[in-house]
């Protein structure tokens, strides 16, 4: 079976880009209530898993002991754009630990945001690693050795406590097989598994309405998703896609991406988890696709569906501001 185009990109009259796509929308109870596509090809979720990879820290009581808010729990599910509030909370979180810039092993890269970009490049500043858009993970993961008296050195290895945990608890969100068959190494250096569409919509579902989860990880999923909700900013930065649509819906929308086209999401008042992949791994698509998704599930709120299919039909423009074609859902996300 081939993956249904799913999302269009139009200049003048013509279609000039297709994007095909999978994407489920899964209950708490493992009951399907949407799906498009091949959604038992196991994928690599990458970063749009970071909720479920901060449960470790939440549960083991490193947050309540580094004082974790809203802003610091929210960071630990970031994929942020290494602006100067990203960085500064990062670094502040890791000293409460004893540690600073140098014990985090997730790499250095520049801000992804253009204005803090060209200040760093004029300033002649060099990129660290509080600017790596996976430092707030990496923050939680040193807090969580810290607290558990364990060395973190080479907490990003799979046979690391921290590495351990996280494993364990992914395996019991969605009941996927996670080992070295079907592991990769992420862009921040920590170990990626790939699984169906359906076990990650599902674990994402029970995150949001707590069904089948023992009564302190149900609290510590509600608590970090959230803690997202309110604080959309610390999980992405400016005009970033998961921050704009959390701020669409105020605390009725928990959405985060993930490289390669992936998004996933949860709507806990449904108590429905959503999983995604654009085949082609374009973030455009992905965009596309997770906001007409949602514009589908929050159909009978028409004020709601309404903004976020605005948000999701995006006019192009070229350079001089004329407007040259569209980004578009179609099939059965139109």
């Amino acid at each position: 079976m081939q993956n249904p185009v799913l999302v269009e990109v139009t200049r003048g009259r013509m279609v000039e880009s297709r994007h095909r796509g999978m994407a489920v929308v899964m209950d708490g109870d493992g009951k399907v209530v949407m799906h498009l596509g091949e959604v038992e090809t196991p994928v690599f979720p990458r970063s749009a898993v970071k909720s479920m990879q901060a449960l470790p820290l939440v549960e083991s009581g490193a947050a309540d002991r580094y004082f974790y808010g809203d802003k610091e729990l929210a960071l630990a599910c970031a994929s942020h754009s290494g602006e100067p509030e990203h960085m500064r909370l990062a670094g502040d979180i890791v000293a409460r630990a004893g540690l600073s810039e140098a014990d985090f092993e997730c790499g250095c890269h520049w801000s992804s945001e253009q204005k803090v970009l060209i200040e760093q490049a004029r300033a002649g500043d060099k990129p660290n690693q509080l600017g790596n858009n996976c430092s707030g993970k990496h923050a939680g993961f040193l807090c969580l050795s810290c607290h558990a008296g364990v060395d973190h050195h080479g907490y990003v290895g799979y046979d690391h406590f921290v590495q351990a945990s996280v494993r364990d608890v992914m395996a019991d969100l969605t009941g996927a097989a996670l080992g070295h068959d079907n592991c990769g190494t992420d862009g921040c250096s920590i170990p990626t598994y790939a699984a169906p569409l359906t076990r990650i919509a599902h674990g994402f579902a029970r995150m949001a309405s707590g069904v089948g989860l023992g009564p302190e990880r149900a609290t510590a999923a509600k608590r970090l998703m959230a803690a997202c909700m309110a604080e959309p900013f610390y999980v992405a930065g400016t005009g970033r896609a998961c921050t704009t649509l959390m701020q669409i819906a105020p605390g009725r929308i928990f959405a985060k991406t993930g490289a390669e086209g992936v998004y996933c999401a949860a709507i806990p008042e449904m108590g429905y988890g959503i999983a995604l992949k654009c085949e082609d791994g374009s973030t455009r698509g992905a965009e596309a696709m997770i906001g007409a998704v949602l514009a589908k599930l929050f159909a009978d709120d028409r004020e709601l569906s309404a903004k976020l299919g605005d948000w999701t039909n995006k006019t192009l423009k070229n350079w001089n501001g004329i407007e040259v074609g569209q980004i578009r859902p179609v099939g059965e996300l139109a």
